[in-house]
């Protein structure tokens, strides 16, 4: 029997990191019993929701759903191109403003901080599979934003309020829609950036790609 993996990306450069895989899987007898799909929904949560749930209502639900990509670091103990597991995600700009201080939705009364799928306002990945990926992915806090943060002033109200490790624009909605459709779920993130004042010169976008298509080998081949 099949093990089917759903692969989620944001963009094609983000998707092509399966295909070193698909290459390996017919030189290696361990790998038959894989079955990937690629699912490429656009930048951003709204992008993410619609696709990823059209895909569920059209196929049937994988074994794992896999999100993977490139992210920004808040951590100055990760380094560019590292690939790193985000274990906890959240809307980080998903609330309310209260003159100069902000309230997520949990904090502003609006939904309960338990309320499923949500844990003290955060969203969980699959504990099964963290314990699996461990030793050889670093866990991470990640958070989701709709505005990419380029800014010190909201660099500081983020790690201030949230002590993120990265940022990303679809995290969140990944894990929101497989816990509440019960897909079990796992996220890579390869660190592309700094989050720091927009600078483009310091980003190495295809160090991050490179080195995620080569640790997703090592994922796959450690389920």
């Amino acid at each position: 029997m099949s093990f089917k993996i759903l692969y989620v990306t944001a963009t094609r450069p983000e998707g092509d990191t399966l295909k070193k895989f698909r290459e390996i899987m017919s030189q290696n007898d361990r790998l038959d019993s894989f079955e990937t799909d690629l699912l490429i929904t656009g930048v951003g949560s709204m992008a993410t929701a619609w696709s990823l749930k059209q895909w569920i209502a059209l196929n049937e639900k994988p074994d794992l759903a896999i999100n993977a990509g490139i992210a920004g670091s808040f951590n100055d103990r990760l380094n560019i191109g590292d690939v790193v597991m985000p274990v906890s995600d959240c809307f980080a700009d998903a609330g309310v403003e209260d003159g100069e201080n902000f309230l997520t939705l949990s904090e502003s009364g609006l939904i309960s901080a338990n309320d499923f799928p949500y844990k003290d306002g955060l969203l969980y990945t699959d504990t099964r599979y963290n314990e699996k990926m461990k030793s050889i992915l670093k866990p991470v806090r990640a958070i989701t934003v709709n505005t990419a943060t380029g800014s010190e002033t909201t660099r500081g109200m983020l790690l201030k309020k949230f002590n993120p490790d990265i940022e990303t624009m679809e995290g969140a909605t990944f894990f929101y829609i497989c816990s509440r459709e019960y897909i079990p779920f796992l996220a890579l993130r390869a660190i592309s950036n700094k989050v720091e004042l927009r600078n483009k010169n310091n980003w190495n976008i295809d160090l991050a790609l490179h080195n995620l298509s080569e640790k997703l080998i090592d994922v796959l081949l450690t389920l």
